[in-house]
């Protein structure tokens, strides 16, 4: 054996013993790198069903928000009627009821009057016998 042989026969062991040292980090490496595919496995399958729930939880708060946009929608139409129906009231109520009211507090006043002025006359006349 020369001496190239033996330098080649070192060579050899020393990468064999190198290979040997570095197989057991790349076997846990390996193991690592399956963990973590079986993570983002767990992840997805449990994320799918997540998302599919979530997206059932919007649909209902749209219907509901729709619910509830129909309902603000029909109690603004029955406020808008109310005060229409109001307005109508004052309109077609409001106005006879005041000149009413104004003609009777003319007749009251325009009586007042009148027994005042009568009443006036008589004791006057009373006064000077």
């Amino acid at each position: 054996m020369g001496v190239g042989e033996i330098a080649g026969l070192i060579a050899a062991i020393a990468f064999a013993i190198l290979a040997g040292f570095l197989i057991y980090p790349l076997i846990r490496l390996g193991r690592l790198f399956d963990q973590i595919a079986e993570t983002v496995r767990q992840t997805g399958d449990h994320a799918i069903p997540a998302l599919d729930e979530g997206v059932t939880t919007v649909k209902q708060v749209n219907k509901s928000l729709e619910d509830v946009n129909r309902i603000s929608a029909a109690a603004s139409t029955t406020a808008n009627n109310v005060g229409a129906l109001t307005d109508l009231y004052g309109s077609f109520l409001g106005k006879p009821v005041i000149k009413v009211a104004s003609a009777a507090y003319a007749l009251k006043a325009t009586a007042t009057s009148f027994l005042a002025k009568r009443g006036a006359g008589p004791a006057d006349e009373n006064k000077g016998v």
